[in-house]
């Protein structure tokens, strides 16, 4: 999560967006830069809402944007499974010699293994009640959000590559693809409402 208090601006990081490239480009213009724990890095819209987002505008006493970015829910699952073949991950989290679909069948389970319990980006970005972020962007488009902090911001950015997870087969059978898309189907809701963001 990074804050920037002349801008009024908070980036809150969900996981597996390229959060770390971006605290990497930004962290030094940040007035607040919470890089770990995970916990506190990847900080949720309800937890913003509920907790730093009412004393920032007590301090400032004006309203703040928060933005975010969300991932196509596919590509995100992907995401994971590849950065969870890593060496040295938690023997129960690793999917080291695990494929892709088991992974997903894992995801997609009432009661998800530990290799698969990464949450929901939905979860992340929608608050359990009141408002959400103000602005979300598509991770595949990630040029219009950095034009979009260009301009809030007032300085160009440049993004390197941080944290890349290995190339491996992300491959799934049509009855797997199927079940994706009926146990996350308010995640892949919420990514096809996102609009046209203009700066």
């Amino acid at each position: 999560m990074l804050v920037f208090w002349e801008a009024r601006l908070v980036f809150l990081a969900t996981p597996k967006t390229g959060s770390s490239a971006i605290a990497a480009a930004l962290e030094s213009q940040a007035s607040i830069s919470v890089q770990r724990p995970p916990v506190l890095k990847h900080t949720t819209v309800h937890r913003f809402r509920r907790f730093l987002g009412p004393y920032l505008e007590a301090a400032s006493k004006t309203d703040w944007t928060a933005v975010a970015l969300m991932r196509e829910p596919r590509d995100w699952l992907g995401s994971w499974y590849r950065y969870r073949q890593r060496p040295g991950t938690e023997p129960t989290k690793s999917t080291a010699g695990l494929s892709f679909e088991a992974f997903v069948q894992g995801w997609c389970s009432a009661d998800r293994p530990d290799f698969a319990d990464v949450g929901s980006q939905e979860r992340f970005l929608r608050p359990r009640q009141g408002q959400g972020v103000d602005r979300l962007f598509r991770y595949e488009e990630i040029d219009i959000f950095i034009d979009y902090l260009s301009e809030r911001l007032g300085r160009e950015i440049t993004l390197s590559r941080v944290n890349v997870s290995p190339k491996v087969e992300t491959e799934l059978s049509p009855e797997t693809e199927a079940l994706l898309r009926k146990s996350a189907a308010a995640d892949f809701a919420l990514y096809d409402s996102i609009g046209p963001n203009f700066l």
